[in-house]
This record gives structure tokens, sequence and C-alpha cells, in this order.
């Protein structure tokens, strides 16, 4: 079981209504998105995070690690939007000179990557709270309840469990390889990666086909039935997700008004 779902069975919040979960974070992703903000989605951000941490009792050194992965693929991704050329140095704040152009940021370019950052991270840090406080069975169940239809539902499980499949085996191979002394220097590597890269997809196919099998023996026939745990929810709950949402938009509309 990878750690996102062990995490989400042993939270605070895992007997709450993970409708009011997927309202919460699914209505503050929408809110961070529209404002377009940095200070709202750093509010948003750590809003979630103390939602995640504190209320859903995730370590924070877990949910540090988690946003390191993110913010690594956006520090790479905003570069192109930061970095600018042009044969006119005085629009830069700072620049390079390249084969008599110039390479530089300029202070739009800083603020579009900056609110591009900002947002992205608040949007993840939704996302997170939702994962790591709902196991998948809860979300499928609420999904039920919306009546979302049952063939995107019972796809949405399959492709779930298939991933740990591909992880699996992914694993299994890596420690095989590396009792075989595989990874001993960078050639070997390279080598062993290739195989890796060639095989994982075949024996996670295989694997899958016998899952799939398993669950033909067993009376597949198109749609997973399992027990669900009963939710007392009251309209109470709500409360505070709306408050927080609102006390953003006030802050995103008060910052339109008066600072564009």
């Amino acid at each position: 079981m990878m750690n996102i779902d062990k995490y989400a069975y042993m939270s605070k919040l895992k007997h709450t209504d993970p409708l009011q979960k997927l309202i919460f974070s699914v209505l503050t992703l929408c809110v961070c998105l529209w404002a377009d903000s940095i200070q709202v989605s750093a509010l948003v951000l750590l809003i979630m995070g103390w939602c995640t941490v504190y209320k859903g009792g995730t370590p924070l050194v877990l949910f540090l690690k988690m946003m390191m992965a993110p913010t690594s693929f956006l520090v790479i991704g905003v570069l192109p939007i930061a970095v600018n050329l042009s044969l006119n140095k005085e629009i830069f704040l700072f620049s390079i000179s390249i084969f008599g152009a110039y390479a530089g940021v300029t202070q739009s370019s800083i603020q579009t990557a900056a609110h591009l950052v900002a947002k992205a991270l608040g949007a993840v840090a939704c996302l997170y709270y939702l994962s790591l406080n709902t196991p998948m069975v809860d979300l499928l169940a609420v999904l039920h309840r919306l009546k979302i239809p049952t063939l995107f539902i019972e796809l949405m499980g399959l492709i779930y469990r298939f991933i740990f499949i591909l992880f699996e085996t992914a694993e299994t191979m890596f420690t095989a390889q590396s009792s075989r002394l595989g990874y001993t220097s960078l050639a070997s590597s390279y080598r062993a990666l290739a195989a890796l890269a060639t095989t994982l997809f075949i024996s996670a196919f295989k694997r899958s086909d016998e899952l799939y099998t398993a669950l033909e023996a067993r009376g597949y026939d198109g749609e997973l039935n399992v027990l669900e745990e009963p939710f007392k929810a009251h309209w109470t709950e709500y409360i505070f997700p709306g408050l927080v949402n609102l006390f953003l938009i006030l802050i995103a509309c008060f910052e339109k008004m008066y600072w564009g």
C-alpha cells in the first residue's frame, strides 16, 4: 500500500463525511484558480496545509516532502516564462548577453511566473488535503452518491488498483536487479534501467490481466459492489468550509478593487 493511502486510513478526518471534504477541497481549489492572486494562493496553501497536518494528523515532514515534488517541476516549468530574449537590454531587471542579444527577466515575467507557481501550489495543497484524508473507497462512494455514471467510477477504481500493480512490479524488478549488482556503475545502471523499462509494462499488463481474470471468476459483471461505511453528516460541518471560502473571496475582491 502506498504511503498516501496508508495515511488516508490513519487520518483523524477519516470518519468525517467524505462529501464535506470533497466539497471543501474542490470549492477552495476553484476559488484559488479564480482569484489569480499570490496572497490568496498563499492563504489556500497555509489553510489546507493546516487542515491536513493539524486536523488530519499527517506528519509535517511528509506534507513538506510531498509539496517538494510539484515545486521542483514548477521551478523548471516557469523558467521559460520568467526568462525572455530581447535586443533591448533596458527592459530587463537582470540580463546577460548571448550572441548579441540579451536574456533576462522582466518585472511582468516574474509576476506571471510567481502567479503560476502560487496557484499551482495552492491547488496541489487542496488535492493533498483530499487524498491524505479520504481513502479511495470513500471517495468512490461519494461519487455514487453524486450519481456519477457507474462505468466512470469502476474505471477509476480499477485504474487506481492497477497503479499499485505497476509500482509493485517496478519495485520487485528493481530489487532483483540491485541484488545482482545491476546498479554498481553508470553503464550498468543504464542497462538495468533500460531492461526494467522494457519489461515493466509487459509484466504489469500480465498481472493486470490476472487480476481481471480473478474478478471474472468471482462473478464480476462490470460493477464492484462493496460495503460502504455509513457517515453521519450535519449541516454545521459545512460552516467552516463556507466561511473559509467566503473569506478568500472577500480578500480577492478587495485586492482586485484596490490594487487591480
